[in-house]
């Protein structure tokens, strides 16, 4: 029996992820291969390295916009009239995973490691599962227009959220069941839309892949045993604001931890053991 986490995208809800992972941990349940899209291949990479959690709640607990998204007025300008292809420098996440990951190729994690991408040309999916790590995950992170195309075997790879946000179908092909899905969710309770473009973006990727996940779970619910993991709702955070970290995440570790206790039955659990 092969166990797998996946885990979505969803910019700063990714903070929710976090505190899944820690239920999870809590009570035990692990994974023996992960896999992931954009933020949820930030939190895989950790994972990957088999370190506690209780570390990459520190990350995030430390994180702000800047970190991520640090503005560049000039460069933002240069891809607004299209001179660049982004409008952000994927300079501070580099920053952040040179400084977390204990390991240089996705195939020396201890955990198997396997990241979403999107090819920008043809619009094909691309699970990288082997190969320099953090450009993976750069690559798996580029949303469209915000970070730059990531270089990869020719490639010019974009956040896999695009096409496969919830990569479930992954999972399953790589033989894992049980699979356990760890969704970000979105913002289900905003009082008004985002007052920036790189807050109304993300907010819309979100709105769009969590229907795309809805369909997966349709139809990968016969398959495997599929345990996705409820999110919260209301939530009132945007995806581009990183200073709700910390109570994203102890409220995703308490509810996570009630689901559990419940029972935690899996989608489709009439025709699984």
């Amino acid at each position: 029996m092969t166990t797998a986490f996946v885990l979505a995208g969803g910019g700063s809800l990714g903070a929710v992820e976090v505190g899944m992972l820690a239920a999870l941990e809590d009570a035990d349940v692990r994974p023996d291969l992960v896999v992931g899209t954009s933020v949820g291949a930030v939190n895989a990479a950790w994972l990957g390295s088999g370190a506690a959690v209780g570390g990459l709640i520190e990350v995030w607990n430390s994180l702000s916009r800047n970190d991520i998204f640090p503005i560049r007025p000039v460069r933002g300008l240069l891809g607004f009239v299209g001179l660049r292809d982004h409008l952000v420098p994927n300079t501070g996440l580099r920053r952040l995973l040179r400084r977390n990951l204990s390991y240089e190729r996705l195939e020396d994690a201890v955990i198997g490691v396997h990241v979403g991408a999107a090819d920008v040309l043809s619009g094909a999916e691309v699970l990288l599962s082997t190969g320099d790590a953090i450009e993976a995950v750069l690559a798996s992170t580029a949303v469209p227009g915000v970070f730059p195309p990531v270089l990869i075997d020719d490639r010019h790879l974009v956040d896999g959220g695009a096409v496969n946000n919830t990569p479930v179908s992954h999972a399953v092909a790589l033989g894992a069941d049980p699979v356990w899905v760890l969704p970000t969710g979105y913002a289900c309770a905003l009082p008004a839309p985002p007052s920036s473009a790189l807050g109304m973006a993300l907010q819309a990727l979100t709105l769009l892949v969590n229907h795309r996940l809805a369909l997966d779970v349709e139809r990968y619910a016969d398959a495997v045993t599929l345990r996705v993991v409820p999110t919260l709702c209301p939530l009132h955070t945007s995806p581009a604001d990183f200073s709700q970290s910390r109570e994203l995440i102890d409220r995703a570790r308490e509810q996570t931890r009630e689901w559990l206790a419940a029972g935690a039955d899996p989608v489709g659990a009439h025709r699984h053991s």
